[in-house]
Parts: C-alpha cells; structure tokens; sequence
C-alpha cells in the first residue's frame, strides 16, 4: 500500500500586520525586517480565534478537496507548538469534535516547526495498521506565544493551520521516503518556559518563546542541506530531479543561503513567507495547500519537504505527487 496526499487545505486569520503597523510600536522599519527575513506582513488571529479554530478551518477544505468525509477517517493528527491548553485536552480532541469525526483516533505531535513533517511520518506508520484515511494538521497561533515587545523574534511569526489528507492506494506514487532527526544539544536555541522546569531568569514573565537567532541561522542552513541531500541519494536523485522544494517557511535568508551551499537555484525553493511569516508547523502545509489550489502541481512531480524546529528538531520528506492520477482514476 502507498500513501498518498488526496487532498489539502489551509486556513489564515483576517487580520494582516504589516511590518510598517509593527514599526509603530517598535524601533524597526519594513526595510530592516524585509532585508533580514524576507517577511513584509503576517496574519494574526483574532481574539476569540484559536489554534483548533484555524485547524479546523483547514481540515474542512482538505476533506472537501480529497472528498473523505469526518465518518470514513482513522485518525486525526495534529503538530502544534501553541496548543489552546496547555498539555491538555490536545488540539486533535478538539478538531474531532468539530468536525464530528466519531470513528477517528486523535494525536497531537509536538515537534515543534518540524511538527507537520513529523506527522506525515506517524500517519504513514499508524496507516500500515489501519488503513483508514488520516488526517493532519499543522496549525498554531504563535501570536500568543511571542513577546511583541522583542523585535528579534515578534517580527517573524504570524498564524495559520493548513491540513492534508492521506489515503491508502495500491497506486505507486505517495510518500516515498522520510527522515526525523533531532539534536538535544541545541535545546537552549529555542524554548518557551512555563512547563514544569523552572527557568530562573523567566521566572515572573510570562512564557514567550525565546531564541538564539544566529545560532539557529547557522543550523538551519546546515540541515537544509544534510536532509536534503540525503533524500534524493537515498532514492538515487539528484536535486534537479525535484519539481519543488518546499522549506520550512522560517526566514528567506535560511533559504537563500542554503541555495548558495548547495549550489541549486533559489527558484527550486518555494516560499510564501512575506505574505505569512513563520507559521511553525503550519508553514508546510500552508505552502503545499498554495501550490496544490494554484495548479503548480502536476501528476508525477516529486516534493520534497524540510524543516527544522525547537528540540532541536529537523527531517524532510520525499514524495511523488498523484493526486491528479487519483482523482480520475
């Protein structure tokens, strides 16, 4: 059995913050954070919105595109590092219920924007069991976790939630490889306090995420390529091979520099980020929904996905796209 994406969805609040709205309130200029990150503006959720409602919201239009209904799923699988509670009920239990999902398991991943690529790879094991159809989810609303008064962080995050659907096919094609690694040794990078290790100097603050920005510039660049890299020797491609390259949408300069030490061209990366901001494990999905609704995807291109996130989380997955052979199947 192949698994494959039949249909995907994604979802981003109304508001939209600009970077010159952001200049107001903080010693910055569009200039500076555009030439920095590649992000002119980002949506943020409104104050009754939360991670599930964007979830949600995303799930919804990836099962009309697949045409699965909530009753046929076995699973639903969500990746969020801003859950609505803290620890518990998870951000699944909440899509379930919403969607009426009755017949389906729930998990949530925490790998942070690493998250959805994590998922696939779960849903993929957890499907060679139950075949069902899976649902994931990479959906957050980092606006709540980022301390706005902090412009080397608050500039680059936005929210959003996009979904995939995945079904099980004796068609060849899907998924074809996977690779999750982690490296604990950067833990410090990036963090948000508030769980049960008290942190001295967040002691009294409210939990924001902190982050050792050029620290995880220079890891990020270096994974992009490692897993990169290893999936298409692994599989016995070579880059060029790839119709698209879709990164965690963390910031163009990451991109742009893992472009130069590989030696490919930066159009084989495809980015959304100055419209959306780093949306954590949203941003994949977010940018494979943008690809699949636009028709840049045809039948038999191969995808390749990376990303990297607090832990330190990274890994990439290598897929051949079908839907179109499916659906006329």
């Amino acid at each position: 059995m192949f698994i494959h994406i039949t249909g995907t969805g994604s979802c981003l609040p109304e508001k939209v913050v600009t970077n010159d709205e952001l200049s107001m309130r903080l010693d910055t200029t569009d200039e500076w954070i555009f030439s920095h990150t590649g992000i002119h503006s980002r949506h943020i959720a409104a104050p009754d919105e939360c991670t599930s409602d964007l979830a949600v919201c995303a799930a919804k239009k990836a099962l009309e595109d697949s045409g699965v209904t909530p009753d046929q799923l076995g699973m639903i699988i969500v990746a969020s590092s801003s859950s609505d509670y803290l620890g518990f009920p998870t951000v699944s239990c909440l899509v379930q219920e919403a969607l009426g999902a009755k017949q389906a398991g729930v998990l949530d991943v925490q790998a942070a924007c690493t998250g959805f690529i994590y998922a696939m790879q779960v849903a993929r094991g957890l499907m060679q069991f139950d075949p069902r159809p899976t649902l994931v989810i990479g959906a957050e609303t980092m606006s709540r976790v980022v301390d706005w008064s902090d412009r080397n962080t608050c500039i680059l995050f936005g929210d959003g939630a996009g979904a995939a659907v995945l079904e099980g096919k004796e068609t060849p094609g899907g998924i074809r490889d996977a690779i999750l690694k982690g490296d604990g040794t950067g833990s410090g990078m990036i963090f948000r306090a508030g769980g049960v290790r008290a942190v001295p100097a967040e002691q009294g603050k409210l939990p924001f995420l902190r982050m050792n920005g050029r620290a995880v510039f220079n890891f990020a660049v270096k994974i992009f390529d490692e897993v990169l890299s290893a999936l298409v020797q692994r599989s016995k491609l070579v880059l060029n091979d790839l119709a698209q390259i879709i990164p965690h949408q963390a910031n163009a300069r990451i991109v742009e520099a893992t472009a130069r030490r590989m030696k490919v061209p930066l159009s084989s990366f495809f980015m959304n980020m100055e419209t959306t901001g780093n949306t954590s494990a949203a941003s994949i999905p977010i940018a494979l929904d943008v690809l699949n609704k636009t028709g840049k995807l045809k039948a038999g291109d191969l995808l390749a996905t990376v990303g990297f996130g607090a832990g330190l989380t990274y890994g990439g997955l290598l897929m051949q796209w079908t839907k179109p052979l499916l659906q006329h199947a």
